[in-house]
């Protein structure tokens, strides 16, 4: 797809340097060396090195450029990052005995990694869970100060020759907060946005979606929406923004002129916020299942310092598009 072969592109020209905690995956493996090929880099693999030197081998790809292999159980890295974790997470009562140990678990280096500013951005999840991989991230990396909260969006990618006429689109929150309440969804919102700019380029329109359209139905989880939407519009004044909007009103311009008349985004919005988990997370994979989009994510928004999840049915593919975002992140463009 465009979209991707673009970020990629803009990738290659800012490069940041990405850890990938599951260096012995050969899924990871691979990925990792198409982004090498297209010019991304430099990245580390992160797990046991003959593990990853067998996979490296096997891909005829042994003293590649610009990647490294670190292994916790060997590296010079490992003491140091040991005594900060300790540091981290002393005042929950870990000892330097459990720090010790939960440093050399390939999550927590990768992000210890980050933290420490021996990398710009990590990714892991093509076998840790979510949960894993987003502990990890939140208790090493930690939330950035200015942030309301950490959440995800999937970057959705849309088949060349898409009958609308759109390369890509942001779905938020699709993996990470459950039930958002009103201020959450807001906040949410305004992530998504942020992020739709800086990783598409694209000026943003928000569409807050509902079962309803501007009052079609009544229901405290129709108020939730339009709670949202009255926040964001306070606290983000500058942002295009519209709720509630079902779908097909927020995505279809007829649909978006008849049922919300005189609005800007109805019909035109690029970043599309599910009210809850249920619907983010049922609404991405429909449109990646039946519609042939191609998701990116879960990427997290929020944190001190990027930091990616992977799901565990990813694609060598998958992950090369996730470093690609990962680095974009990582490498923010200076406004002309």
């Amino acid at each position: 797809m465009s979209v991707l072969r673009d970020l990629q592109t803009r990738a290659a020209a800012r490069p940041a340097h990405i850890v990938l905690s599951e260096g012995h995956d050969p899924r990871v493996v691979a990925g990792a060396l198409a982004a090498l090929d297209a010019g991304m880099g430099p990245i580390t693999l992160v797990g046991p090195a003959a593990e990853i030197n067998a996979q490296l081998a096997r891909a005829d790809a042994t003293g590649a450029k610009a990647l490294t292999i670190q292994d916790p159980e060997t590296s010079p890295l490992t003491e140091a990052y040991a005594a900060l974790y300790f540091e981290l997470r002393k005042h929950k009562g870990v000892s330097e005995d459990v720090a010790a140990r939960a440093a050399r678990d390939p999550l927590n280096f990768a992000a210890l990694m980050v933290r420490n500013g021996d990398a710009d951005g990590t990714v892991g999840g093509a076998v840790a869970t979510t949960s894993d991989t987003v502990r990890a991230a939140l208790q090493m990396i930690g939330k950035a100060p200015d942030a309301a909260l950490v959440s995800s969006f999937f970057l959705m990618a849309l088949p060349d020759g898409h009958p609308s006429g759109r390369s890509a689109m942001v779905f938020g929150d699709c993996g990470l907060v459950i039930d958002p309440d009103a201020g959450e969804l807001a906040a949410i919102a305004a992530q998504s946005a942020a992020s739709c700019a800086q990783l598409l380029g694209d000026a943003p329109k928000i569409g807050m979606l509902s079962f309803s359209t501007k009052g079609s139905a009544r229901h405290e989880r129709v108020t939730k929406v339009t709670d949202a939407l009255a926040i964001l519009q306070r606290d983000h004044p500058h942002l295009p923004a519209d709720g509630e909007l079902q779908f097909d009103a927020a995505f279809v311009p007829d649909v978006g002129a008849s049922k919300a008349p005189g609005s800007d985004v109805a019909g035109h919005a690029n970043v599309l916020i599910f009210p809850n988990l249920d619907a983010g997370n049922i609404g991405y994979k429909i449109a990646q299942r039946i519609g042939g989009c191609d998701a990116i994510g879960p990427v997290l928004q929020g944190l001190a310092r990027p930091a990616n999840d992977l799901s565990r049915g990813c694609t060598a593919q998958d992950v090369t598009n996730i470093i690609a975002v990962t680095t974009l992140q990582a490498t923010p463009q200076e406004p002309s």
